[in-house]
Formats: C-alpha cells, sequence, structure tokens
C-alpha cells in the first residue's frame, strides 16, 4: 500500500487503480488476485517487499490470442531495471502459461520511462492512438506496443498469416 498510495504512480495507470489508494483497496486487490486460476496478476518483490504489480487482460471472442499487460512500480525503486526484468519474466510466464499470440501494452505518450522498458522488454513500438484517453482531466495519446510469441501462431497449432 505505501508504494501504491503515490500520485505519481496513479498518473501513469488506469482509472480503475484508485488513488488515494486506502487499506481496503489492498485488502480487496490481494484477495481478487489470489483467486484466479491460473493467475494473471502478480505482485513484484523488491527486497522482500510487494513494490508494484504486473498482470494481464486476457482478450476474448476474435481476440482471445492476444492479451494487455499492464505493470506499476513503487517510485522508490524506479530506475533501477525492475519493471524491466519484471516484464520481461513476466511475458515468458504468460506465453508459457496461456495460448496466447500476441501481449500489448498501451502507455500513456508521455510515459517515456514506461516506453523504454517495454523496448528493453522485446516490445515492438506499433503506433499512437491520438486522443484516446483522459487521465486526470487531460486529453492524451497512447502507444501501441507488442510482443509476439516466440514460436509464433503454429506453435499454437494456428495457421499464421499468409500461409
Amino acid at each position: 500500500m505505501r508504494h501504491a498510495n503515490n500520485r505519481k504512480v496513479w498518473l501513469n495507470l488506469r482509472d480503475l487503480f484508485p488513488h488515494p489508494y486506502r487499506p481496503q483497496d489492498a485488502e480487496w486487490w490481494v484477495g481478487h488476485a489470489s483467486s484466479e486460476q491460473p493467475p494473471t496478476n502478480l505482485a513484484i518483490e523488491v527486497d522482500g517487499e510487494a513494490s508494484g504489480g504486473i498482470g494481464l487482460v486476457l482478450g476474448t471472442d476474435i481476440a482471445r490470442y492476444s492479451a494487455e499487460v499492464g505493470y506499476w512500480l513503487g517510485e522508490s525503486v524506479w530506475g533501477r531495471g525492475i519493471a524491466t526484468a519484471a516484464l520481461e519474466a513476466f511475458c515468458g510466464y504468460a506465453f508459457s502459461r496461456f495460448a496466447l499470440l500476441r501481449l500489448f501494452a498501451l502507455p500513456f505518450a508521455g510515459n517515456a520511462a514506461s516506453c523504454r522498458v517495454l523496448e528493453k522488454a522485446g516490445f515492438h513500438r506499433e503506433g499512437v492512438l491520438r486522443q484516446c484517453a483522459v487521465k486526470d482531466g487531460r486529453v492524451l495519446d497512447q502507444v501501441m506496443y507488442a510482443r509476439l510469441r516466440p514460436g509464433g501462431a503454429a506453435e499454437l497449432g494456428l495457421q499464421a498469416p499468409g500461409s
């Protein structure tokens, strides 16, 4: 909760992430994340303390082989390569645990640190979604980043594009 209750963290996240972040928010989240089977949301631990989170939202219908990944990290541990390491490990987990072709993320265009994390973790910038979000009363662009399954569609028994 100490790391989550930070306006600088909240400014780069969806509004579903509450601010201020209260004890009941932390209790609800731990209960929710611990009940998921298989788990899609994990804590990022630094020096024995939950210092952030990482998770995915599985797609449905025609997007059922895609998932959006999101993550956050407490300000006191920014700039240490922790988010990149967590994201790289989480991508391996997600591709091994779920039948996914694609992981994608949509950081706010002004969040250069998150864009760097994604690029270092093997995500590729695909484009900009202009004026697609409103956060804290400001209209923002988001950048589409994606990382594809290393083994491709064939690994899931699917026909690849152009086949």
